[in-house]
């Protein structure tokens, strides 16, 4: 089955699963976290106390970690729940936003990837790269990395953390170690808007809550948000292409990214 076909298999299964995706992530992009996972077929659950994080995740699908306003509390969160999900084989995304800004963030994703089994890594190049341990260049949360090597880099890092690595970006790479994929759609404008990343990170885990491929998944959750990025609304301002945004996610297919989708093989 090539990767088109593996796609409409995939929303079949999101239209007939209307799966639960629990999350701990940052509260700058929540709302709209939440929103995706509405739009694109699944539902959402953000909680990260303490006292409940194991029993939620095991009523859920698909777990998705977002550092973006990490704190010792929500580590600790990320932990307990990440290692009861690996336990009830429910799949795990991590979104390492800004791993590199600081030593508190690169030592939590360190830690979690240490003792937690994850199907789905995503970030940018400088996030990819640093966690590969290589030198990145960075802003902040955003990268100032191309992504010239990024097939090899995330071809190797796929294959050392034994789970598929999706690289956003201009171009996007997604890779399980085994085969590495360049997609070439989205518009420029994603990235004046907050949390684009977060949201394509909640849709990979939208799709992964249907115990789909990881490496399908992923190509799945980016191409979505790429894609209606193309198709949204950029007449009238970034607060608008944010709505336009979610309107084209909420209406998303098999049929729509088949007609758009530009992907290759690259390893």
């Amino acid at each position: 089955m090539d990767v088109k076909e593996q796609l409409k298999a995939l929303f079949e299964a999101l239209a007939h699963k209307r799966a639960l995706i629990h999350h701990i992530t940052n509260y700058v992009t929540v709302n709209d976290c939440a929103n995706t996972v509405l739009a694109i077929g699944a539902s959402p659950i953000m909680a990260d106390a303490l006292q409940e994080v194991e029993a939620m995740v095991s009523l859920c699908d698909a777990l998705v970690l977002n550092i973006g306003t990490l704190n010792a509390q929500t580590f600790e969160a990320m932990q307990k729940a990440a290692s009861k999900a690996n336990a009830k084989q429910i799949p795990v995304v991590l979104d390492p936003v800004g791993v590199g800004a600081t030593p508190f963030r690169l030592q939590s994703v360190t830690e979690l990837l240490r003792h937690v089994r994850m199907d789905v890594v995503r970030g940018n190049m400088a996030e990819i790269k640093t966690i590969a341990g290589l030198e990145a260049k960075s802003s902040g949360v955003d990268s100032l990395d191309d992504e010239a090597d990024g097939g090899l880099i995330a071809a190797s890092l796929a294959k050392k953390l034994q789970c598929t690595i999706a690289i956003t970006g201009k171009e996007d790479i997604v890779s399980n170690g085994n085969v590495t994929y360049r997609l070439q759609n989205g518009d420029a404008l994603l990235t004046n808007v907050t949390g684009t990343g977060c949201m394509t990170t909640s849709l990979i885990g939208s799709f992964l809550g249907t115990k789909s491929d990881a490496l399908i998944s992923a190509i799945a959750g980016i191409s979505t948000m790429a894609i209606a990025s193309e198709l949204a609304d950029k007449t009238k301002g970034t607060g608008s292409f944010r709505v336009s945004l979610i309107d084209e996610i909420s209406k998303m297919d098999a049929a729509t990214l088949h007609r758009f989708l530009r992907i290759q093989n690259v390893l």
